[in-house]
């Protein structure tokens, strides 16, 4: 039996992580959406909350100023920080120097003068179909050795209008499923736990898990509450559809070595 971290995003009250921690989740995740308004003093208290629980917090920065994610961190001091930029730019003709070089410094930087807080990074991983148009193995060797954990989660591919993700620079928050082929390519060559995220549910994250084999899962966007028209609320958790996620996910973990 393996023990899989439980993750869960979008909490950003003391409230609703004493609930996600009730449930069972292992890693309570908060964002902070931008880099103007980086002091938000209810995330703060959530991520003092969790600290005095068995549980780990989990931040998300969508921003990487090296000046203000430093001030972030030692204002917030969280258990991880994690960062989820696109990190592919078919735009550039050297993503890695231009795009992942400078990313891979500020994760150099923090663990010099941050070293208690763990690093997670996002490997994006299109959608199934287009496993071969991913560099993401590559990407995620340039990153694992300034890296805690790896995230796999979901980049939107296809038409120029389709390449948009929700939140412009950054994956996440698509609701839609990766590769889990490739996903477990990622787990079985990396050597840092693999969390798989994107498009996970009460509904399928046991096929996830027994597919991809990782060493945690995540959900968001369908572990959110809806409204009236069925679209998930931002910010706004379901806790019925948290629990059933952590069990969904201990079910599996009693099949994976």
């Amino acid at each position: 039996m393996k023990n899989l971290f439980k993750q869960i995003y979008e909490i950003q009250t003391p409230e609703e992580a004493q609930q996600v921690v009730a449930a069972g989740v292992d890693h309570v995740g908060s964002v902070v959406v931008s880099g103007k308004s980086w002091k938000q003093p209810e995330i703060k208290e959530t991520i003092r909350f969790v600290r005095q629980t068995s549980a780990k917090s989990s931040l998300i920065l969508l921003f990487n100023d090296r000046t203000t994610v430093f001030s972030a961190l030692d204002y917030y001091r969280p258990d991880i920080v994690h960062f989820c930029e696109v990190l592919v730019d078919d735009r550039t003709p050297n993503t890695i120097d231009t795009v992942c070089r400078p990313l891979i410094d500020l994760q150099k930087e923090i663990r010099k003068n941050f070293s208690e807080i763990k690093i997670m990074r996002t490997i994006p991983i299109a959608v199934n179909g287009v496993l071969n148009e991913m560099p993401f193995l590559d990407l995620a060797k340039l990153f694992e050795p300034v890296s805690d954990y790896f995230l796999t989660d979901t980049l939107i591919v296809g038409d120029a209008e389709d390449k948009n993700q929700p939140v412009d620079g950054y994956v996440g928050i698509t609701g839609k499923t990766c590769d889990w082929q490739a996903a477990a390519k990622l787990v079985e060559s990396s050597r840092i736990p693999v969390i798989l995220a994107g498009g996970l549910s009460c509904e399928n994250v046991f096929d996830g898990i027994m597919s991809v084999k990782p060493a945690g899962v995540d959900s968001c966007t369908l572990t959110n509450a809806c409204d009236d028209s069925g679209v998930p609320i931002r910010f706004k958790k379901d806790m019925e559809k948290v629990k059933k996620f952590v069990k969904e996910a201990k079910r599996a973990s009693k099949y994976i070595e």
